[in-house]
């Protein structure tokens, strides 16, 4: 498990802002809890989902940990999320949205990208005879789920799930549309991406997605 150690996993999680903020004491118990819970999951720490498992184990033994040394459950919630989510720049996406090119490149891009980024445990149904305005596709396999679900921390995933909307709920010209998510209960994560010829506001209602 090449490059699956603890430090280095924190480093590159959405997380590494704040880690270094946490006394010694609880930095060492996270990464001590880390090492426990590659160990346990070891069948799905191969290449491709490395940047998924940093920030899944992270935020496993951040949260469990932080209620360890005094947190109340609601409290490590709220830190680990908060957290997480104040790391996300979505300024890039938003800027790249406003190209007319955006939505085709999205076809290219995404499918490519979770090829190389998605290791065993994953499945995504892919449709290519989308009109030239839609993208559409489905997550019918998730690590999140799986490893999330049989520890009974399901909201861990919906916070995950929630990164998306920050990244992709303001997008120029584009509305993002979820209806469900593995992580919310739903059979699969339905994720679709319209593009309209006018900015929001001008002819069409943002969805309001999960």
């Amino acid at each position: 498990m090449k490059n699956y150690e603890p430090k280095k996993m924190v480093a590159s999680s959405r997380y590494q802002n704040f880690f270094p903020t946490l006394p010694s004491e609880v930095q060492k118990d996270i990464y001590n809890r880390m090492s426990e819970l590659l160990e346990e999951e070891k069948e799905y720490c191969d290449k491709g989902n490395y940047d998924h498992m940093s920030q899944i184990l992270t935020s496993i033994a951040m949260y469990e940990v932080l209620q360890k040394h005094g947190k109340s459950e609601e409290e490590a919630y709220k830190i680990v999320s908060e957290e997480m989510w104040k790391f996300l720049n979505p300024s890039g996406m938003q800027k790249l949205s406003k190209k007319g090119f955006f939505l085709p490149l999205m076809k290219k891009v995404v499918p490519l990208g979770f090829s190389k980024k998605s290791g065993i445990g994953w499945r995504y149904t892919w449709h290519k005879d989308d009109p030239k305005n839609v993208f559409h596709f489905e997550c019918n396999e998730c690590i999140y789920a799986k490893i999330l679900g049989r520890r009974d921390l399901m909201k861990l995933g919906a916070m995950c799930c929630h990164a998306d909307i920050i990244n992709y709920g303001e997008l120029h010209y584009t509305d993002f549309i979820r209806t469900k998510t593995l992580c919310q209960g739903g059979d699969v994560c339905d994720f679709k991406f319209v593009r309209y010829d006018t900015d929001a506001g001008e002819g069409w209602e943002r969805t309001e997605s999960i």
